[in-house]
């Protein structure tokens, strides 16, 4: 094949070498447009498994990269005057101009052809190239010529940052975080070969515009960096490579996403985009070159395994392939981005330093507890006896550290037992909205099963406030009397504590139980009769399926209140612990608070401020009912996922507001206001919404929504992203999951029901036997 590479970046030389190694036939030149080995940039950082991988398809490559590669252990963290270290993190890093240089001289030791000091606009300057590698950087001229083809998701990020270099040596990667009268900056600090170091300087666009940093040069925002970061530097200066800030001294972030990868000419010729030109992450996990050098490889790869006759079926796999692990790092990168967005708002001055570390580590999410304890078990065990010496457990300091989610929790005169709350699920098996012996044995299961707080499902404090025949109620004493009889056996049986969710479905009521058809209305000609609908303006949840409700005139709003009111009177009758409001998904309360299902022109709607009004009337009503002793959450959609809906940042004013009002946590859940929704899934993928409001509205939090083990729980409780975690799902297969996956992590400690000890030993026995395997098989 005649090959071509466009720029001259480790994508374009990694695959331009190992396709001449591949065939010595291949006609391939790469195309660059600085001057022959003149090059820009500090370091770069590489995993191990890429280096894996380059030993495997060009050992002599990667042993002279080695040669050049620092390495080092440590992630240090420097904030408010202290200094901690942790180990077992394992990078390494080169120099960017190192790495280039050792690829083209091997090109050239193979015979690929160099053209240097040649700007490419087009493609189709190599028409007669059977294969085009457009890696040609994030400003790829390529790209942008077939816009309308790759599609680009190009999002230009808030923070600052500027990308410098000194000779000061440092023996970890280090964070530097310093506050300055207009906020916080921070430092991403690393060597990477015997004389130079990497520092980046990063902030967000408020604190450098504050600082008059968008008028300043090159050599004045140095001075400045030198003078905010003098102590660490002692006396050393910062450099600037003027290529690499192409006319700017501080840069945005771009994130870059392509839907396509390749296309083929009108020429015939293929043309595919790689390394930045294809995807960017953000350098707070430095993947950008490990991404680079891994696309090269795959395709490399898929062209050994199918040939190179069809090449529209090589990069068809290709893109296949590479698209799902790049939006895996891409994900962990913007996790890792974000969080360094906004650490100096949540996180800088909220964070106790110890607290900082953790949440800095697990920042991406791709470094979960465990992992931690693998990496660094002295540091974590130090960290775990930190975090319970703050919360109400005594214990002896000669015992082992208690994990995160099982230290105890208090608020208000109730203490939990540990972080786990069995969240609310709805069972559709009630009759006439009276609680029976099926419930009796499902939660009573459930406060067997280890967690310190057990929600019953959604309780309507209506009729017509149900979403389904089947839900239950307590809008009278016989339901009342019902609920206290599970209550005081999961008193008398377990040291779980009981919550009771409060709410009204609005305009979502009046549907079949879910096995019938979730959210669809109730036949007309069956034996349960449709009720008339209400809710904050008229609305129809199902277009042209549900029942339309009516707007709420204050009539029907003093009726609400009262019977949410009556409600509260009647579970602290019968003895539940805890009280939560339902102001989320989409039901009657939530659709006051969203501009979704709020179109009200009187004092109820338009402002936030005004659309919480009539929720708050109620959550102020039910306070007062409320035991003073005894906490009330309130369960809010804090994302509607829906353009013009709310958003994560509203979900903090609404917190603010409940918080004013009495109510002791945040109940952080999304969506379900709107089947307009696009929702973005994925493992704890509402738990940045409870982090979210947690540090910036000062209140406490429960984490729901794809927390399904144990390291998940520990990860978001250690790094104080929530205070809870409400499980759903797992808790429904297995009512001893919070047993189980204590005894899956070798905790012991948490104690069984007497009736269940037998298989107490068994158990933890048999996940002892699995782990010791399993890490014997790793080594």
């Amino acid at each position: 094949m005649k090959i071509v590479c466009i720029g001259g970046g480790p994508a374009g030389l990694y695959f331009g070498l190992l396709m001449k190694q591949l065939d010595p036939g291949h006609d391939i030149s790469v195309v660059e447009r600085n001057r022959p080995y003149d090059t820009f940039g500090w370091g770069v950082v590489f995993s191990d498994a890429t280096m894996d991988n380059m030993r495997l398809w060009d050992a002599e490559t990667a042993a002279l990269i080695e040669e050049a590669f620092n390495h080092w252990d440590d992630i240090e963290l420097r904030i408010k005057g202290r200094v901690i270290r942790s180990g077992g993190h394992g990078f390494v890093g080169i120099g960017r101009k190192r790495l280039l240089n050792i690829l083209q001289r091997r090109c050239e030791q193979l015979g690929v052809q160099l053209v240097f000091e040649q700007e490419v606009d087009s493609d189709e300057d190599y028409a007669d190239a059977d294969l085009v590698i457009a890696s040609d950087g994030i400003h790829s001229k390529i790209r942008t010529r077939y816009a309308e083809a790759f599609e680009p998701d190009i999002v230009t990020r808030p923070n600052r940052y500027i990308w410098l270099g000194t000779r000061k040596l440092y023996d970890a990667f280090t964070f530097d975080f310093r506050k300055t009268e207009h906020g916080w900056f921070q430092a991403h600090i690393y060597k990477f070969d015997a004389e130079t170091t990497t520092f980046i300087v990063e902030c967000p666009e408020s604190v450098w515009l504050a600082h008059g940093l968008d008028a300043a040069d090159s050599e004045q925002s140095i001075a400045f960096c030198e003078r905010l970061f003098a102590d660490n530097l002692q006396g050393e200066r910062l450099m600037t490579n003027a290529r690499h800030l192409r006319g700017s001294a501080w840069l945005n972030f771009q994130r870059v996403v392509c839907s396509r990868w390749w296309l083929k000419n009108r020429h015939g010729s293929h043309v595919v985009l790689m390394g930045d030109a294809v995807h960017t992450a953000h350098f707070a996990i430095g993947s950008g070159t490990k991404l680079a050098i891994e696309d090269a490889i795959e395709l490399v790869r898929q062209i050994q395994s199918h040939g190179d006759r069809d090449l529209t079926e090589v990069l068809q796999q290709y893109q296949a392939l590479r698209s799902v692990e790049t939006l895996r790092l891409q994900n962990a990168a913007w996790n890792a981005m974000e969080w360094f967005e906004v650490c100096g708002q949540r996180y800088c001055d909220t964070l106790e330093p110890e607290q900082f570390m953790y949440s800095m580590l697990t920042r991406s999410q791709r470094i979960s507890h465990e992992n931690l304890r693998l990496r660094d078990p002295a540091w974590l065990e130090g960290y775990e006896r930190w975090f319970a010496a703050r919360t109400p457990l005594q214990r002896d300091a000669a015992l082992p550290p208690v994990p995160p989610m099982f230290t105890p929790y208090a608020v208000r005169s109730l203490t939990l037992k540990n972080r786990v709350v069995v969240s609310p699920m709805a069972q559709y098996a009630a009759v006439d909205g009276i609680a029976g012996d099926y419930h009796l044995v499902h939660l009573g299961a459930r406060a067997l099963g280890g967690a310190g707080l057990v929600f019953v499902e959604m309780t309507c404090v209506s009729p017509d406030a149900r979403i389904t025949p089947g839900c239950p109620g307590l809008w009278n004493d016989e339901q009342g009397a019902a609920w206290q009889r599970i209550v005081d056996w999961v008193h008398a049986h377990s040291d779980a504590r009981i919550a009771i969710q409060l709410g009204h479905a609005g305009a979502k009521g009046s549907t079949r139980r879910a096995w019938d058809g979730i959210d669809k209305p109730l036949p007309p000609a069956g034996g349960e009769p449709n009720w008339p609908l209400i809710s904050a303006s008229p609305q129809q949840y199902l277009e042209g399926e549900s029942q339309v409700s009516r707007a709420m005139t204050r009539a029907d709003m003093d009726r609400v209140k009262a019977d949410f009111v009556a409600a509260t009177r009647r579970a602290a009758a019968a003895g539940f612990d805890w009280l939560e409001l339902h102001g989320a998904h989409g039901y009657l309360l939530s659709s006051f608070i969203s501009p979704l299902t709020n179109h009200r022109g009187d004092a109820y709607g338009g402002s936030l401020a005004n659309r919480l009004r009539y929720p708050l009337e109620v959550f102020e009503a039910m306070r007062a009912a409320w035991p003073q002793a005894l906490p009330m959450s309130v369960r809010i959609s804090a994302h509607d996922w829906v353009e013009g809906g709310i958003t994560p940042a509203d979900a903090v004013a609404i917190a603010r507001a409940f918080k004013a009002a009495g109510a002791d946590l945040i109940d952080c859940s999304s969506g379900q206001v709107s089947k307009r929704e696009q929702i973005t899934y994925g493992r704890m993928f509402q738990t940045p919404f409870a982090d979210r409001v947690r540090q910036e509205a000062g209140i406490a939090t429960i984490a729901v929504g794809a927390i399904s083990e144990a390291d998940h729980v520990n990860s978001i409780i250690a790094a104080g992203r929530a205070d809870l975690c409400a499980i759903a799902r797992p808790h429904l297969a297995n009512p001893a999951w919070t047993l189980s996956e204590a005894a899956r992590i070798g905790y012991t400690e948490l104690q069984w029901p007497r009736t269940y000890r037998a298989a107490k030993g068994q158990l933890e026995a048999n996940h002892a036997r699995r782990n010791a395997q399993a890490s014997a098989a790793a080594r």
